[in-house]
C-alpha cells in the first residue's frame, strides 16, 4: 500500500507543479468568491451534444458522463491536485506487493430511492462491467481482477494476480443499485434515461435533444449541494452558446478563442461573467482508418503529417491559445516526452514519401494517383465545434498543395459516433481525448481495442506498444513506468496512427453571480457541489 501511494503521491506532485503554472487566470478576473453560501437557485450549463445513456459504462460521449458525474459516485475520487481520495470509501488498505485492495465504504450512503448502499452494489458493478453482455469500452481494467469478494456489508476486497498500477483509481467506476438492476438487461433498462444514483444530483427529467434536469439530493452523504438543480441545455453549436450566454440564459460555457479574446472583453461581460483560462487535460488529432488502404502505409501517415502545419492551426484556429500535441500525454507534465520524432511543416518531404508509396500525378491534374486511382480522402468531425471544422479546412488546403484531394464532411454529434466513428466507417476523424492522470493507456493504444465500439479508433496494432502498455500497468516502479511510456510515444510518433494537432487552453466562462469556485491543477469544476449563489442575487425559484 504504501508502495503506490508513494508513487501516485509523487506522480501527483509532479503534475500540481505543471499545472499551476499553465493555470494562471486572465488578468481582470475575480476568484469569483464573496457573499455568504446560501441553498436555493438553479445552476444551467450547456452543451453542444446531447447524452446518449446516462448508465456510463455504456457511453463512450463526454456529454454523458459530464450530466452522470453528478449522479454517481465510485468508491474514489481525484481532488483538486489530482490525488486519489475517497468518494464511496471511506478508507482502503493495499496489502500483498499491491495485489490486495480492500475497501472500507460509507455507512451512511442512500440511493436515490432511499435504499441503503453496501458493498453487495459494489460487487453487483463490477460483475456488470465484466459481463461479456455488458457493451462496455471500459472493462479491460476489471478484468485483471483475478477474485473479489464481500466480507461485510461495507467491506469489499479484491485481488489481482500481478501488481496493477491504475487499480486503485479504477475504482472511481460509478457504482450502480443491484436492487434496481439485477436479473435486468442493462443495454434496455429504463435507468439508462432515468438514472438512480448516490449522487448529489438526482434525475428529474430528460427531454431529447433539448435539456436533462437533475434535482439537488437532500440525503446525500456530504451533504445537500447548494444549487437545487442542475438543467442541461442542449444547443448544439458553439455560436448559438454564446447568443445564449449573451443573453444571460445560460450560466457556463467553454469559450471559443475568439470569443475569449474579441468578444468578452468588455464591460458588460466583466461585470457579469468571469471567465478562466488554464491547459486543457485533452488533445484534439487527425485519426487515420488504418482498416482502409492507403492509410495502413506508414509513409502516407507520415506523409500527411508532414503536410500539415501546427503552427499555422495553432495560430490561425486557436489564436495561439494551444500547444503543440505531439502524442497523448500533457506538455510539461510526468509523463510526457519531448524527444519524440517531430514533424515539421515539409511539403517537400511529403510530396517524397508520397512518391515513395506509389503515388504521383502522372496526368497533371494536380492530384497524385497510385494505379489509376485518384488519393481522395475524407475527413469527418462533428458538428458544432467551429475549432475542428476550421482545422479541418487548414488540412484539407495544405493537403490539397501536394496532391491529396480532400473532402469535409460534419456530422451530427449523436450519428458522428454511432454511425462513423464506433463503426470505422470513416477515411479520417478529428476528434478530441482526454488526457488522464493515469498514464495507462490500453483502452486507446492495445490491440485487443481495435474493435468496433471501441476506443482503438485507428486500429492501430503494433505488438511492442501491447507489450510495453502491459509491463506499464503492472509495475509500481516509476521509473519502469516512465520508460514504457516514453518509449510508446516514440513508436506512436513514429507510426503516426494519429496525427496529434493541438492541446488547446481550457477556457470556461461562468456567470458573476456564481461563487465558490477556486482555480485548482484540476480545472474550476472539481468542486462543483461547493458553488453557490448569494440569497439577494438567485435567479431561479423552482427547478423546471
Amino acid at each position: 500500500m504504501k508502495a503506490k501511494i508513494l508513487i501516485l503521491f509523487i506522480i501527483s506532485t509532479l503534475v500540481f507543479l505543471a499545472c499551476s503554472k499553465a493555470n494562471n487566470n486572465s488578468p481582470g478576473q475575480n476568484e469569483a468568491s464573496g457573499g455568504t453560501p446560501a441553498y436555493g437557485d438553479v445552476f444551467v450549463d450547456s452543451s453542444i451534444g446531447d447524452a446518449s445513456n446516462l448508465i456510463t459504462m455504456l457511453a463512450t460521449d463526454g456529454a454523458s458522463h459530464e450530466v452522470a458525474a453528478n449522479i454517481y459516485n465510485g468508491l474514489v475520487k481525484y481532488d483538486k491536485d489530482f490525488n486519489i481520495v475517497p468518494d464511496l470509501a471511506e478508507s482502503w488498505e493495499i496489502k500483498n506487493d499491491g495485489k490486495t485492495i480492500i475497501f472500507h465504504l460509507r455507512k451512511n450512503v442512500l440511493w436515490h430511492d432511499g435504499k441503503p448502499f453496501t458493498a453487495k452494489d459494489v460487487m453487483f458493478s463490477y460483475k456488470i462491467i465484466i459481463d461479456p453482455k455488458t457493451p462496455t469500452a471500459y472493462a479491460e481494467k476489471y478484468k485483471e481482477v483475478k477474485s473479489a469478494r464481500i466480507i461485510d456489508d461495507y467491506t469489499f476486497e479484491v485481488n489481482y494476480d500481478k501488481p496493477f498500477a491504475p487499480g486503485l483509481i479504477s475504482w472511481g467506476l460509478e457504482m450502480l443499485p443491484e436492487h434496481l438492476l439485477k436479473g435486468r438487461d442493462i443495454t434496455t433498462t429504463p435507468l439508462s434515461r432515468a438514472p438512480v444514483g448516490t449522487g448529489p444530483y438526482k434525475f428529474k427529467s430528460w427531454k431529447t435533444g433539448d435539456r436533462i434536469v437533475l434535482e439537488a439530493f437532500d440525503k446525500y452523504f456530504e451533504g445537500r449541494p447548494y444549487f437545487s438543480g442542475i438543467v442541461y441545455r442542449v444547443i448544439p453549436d458553439q455560436a448559438t452558446q454564446f447568443m445564449e450566454l449573451k443573453a444571460q440564459n445560460i450560466d457556463m460555457m467553454g469559450l471559443t478563442p475568439l470569443q475569449y479574446i474579441r468578444q468578452t472583453d468588455t464591460p458588460d461581460f466583466k461585470k457579469n461573467y468571469t471567465r478562466y483560462k488554464y491547459l486543457a487535460d485533452g488533445y484534439t488529432y487527425l485519426a487515420f482508418n488504418q482498416r482502409r488502404p492507403p492509410f495502413n502505409d506508414k509513409k502516407v501517415r507520415q506523409a500527411i503529417a508532414y503536410a500539415i502545419d501546427k503552427d499555422e492551426i495553432i495560430k490561425g484556429v486557436l489564436m495561439g491559445l494551444g500547444m503543440e500535441a505531439t502524442g497523448p500525454y500533457k506538455p510539461g507534465t510526468v509523463w510526457y516526452n519531448p524527444k519524440v520524432r517531430k514533424y515539421p511543416y515539409n511539403p517537400e518531404k511529403a510530396v517524397e514519401l508520397l512518391r515513395e508509396a506509389g503515388f504521383a500525378d502522372s496526368n497533371n491534374d494536380g492530384i497524385v494517383e497510385k494505379k489509376g486511382k485518384p488519393f481522395t480522402i475524407t475527413i469527418i468531425t462533428n458538428q458544432g465545434n467551429s475549432l475542428r471544422e476550421k482545422t479541418a479546412q487548414i488540412i484539407q488546403q495544405r493537403l490539397g498543395r501536394i496532391g491529396i484531394k480532400v473532402n469535409i464532411r460534419i456530422v451530427e454529434w449523436t450519428s458522428f459516433i454511432k454511425e462513423f466513428v464506433d463503426k470505422y466507417n470513416f477515411d479520417a476523424i478529428i476528434l478530441g481525448f482526454n488526457i488522464l492522470q493515469d498514464p495507462d493507456c490500453y483502452a486507446v493504444w492495445h490491440s485487443s481495442n481495435a474493435v468496433p465500439g471501441n476506443l482503438n479508433l485507428a486500429s492501430f496494432k503494433n505488438a511492442e506498444v501491447d507489450r510495453l502498455i502491459d509491463e506499464g500497468r503492472h509495475t509500481f516502479d516509476a521509473k519502469k513506468r516512465k520508460a514504457c511510456y516514453d518509449r510508446i510515444q516514440e513508436i506512436l510518433a513514429e507510426e503516426q496512427p494519429f496525427v496529434f494537432l493541438y492541446v488547446p487552453y481550457s477556457l470556461p466562462i461562468v456567470s458573476s453571480r456564481i461563487k465558490g469556485i477556486v482555480p485548482a491543477p484540476a480545472g474550476i469544476s472539481y468542486n462543483f457541489t461547493k458553488w453557490y449563489v448569494p440569497k439577494d442575487m438567485q435567479k431561479y425559484q423552482v427547478v423546471p
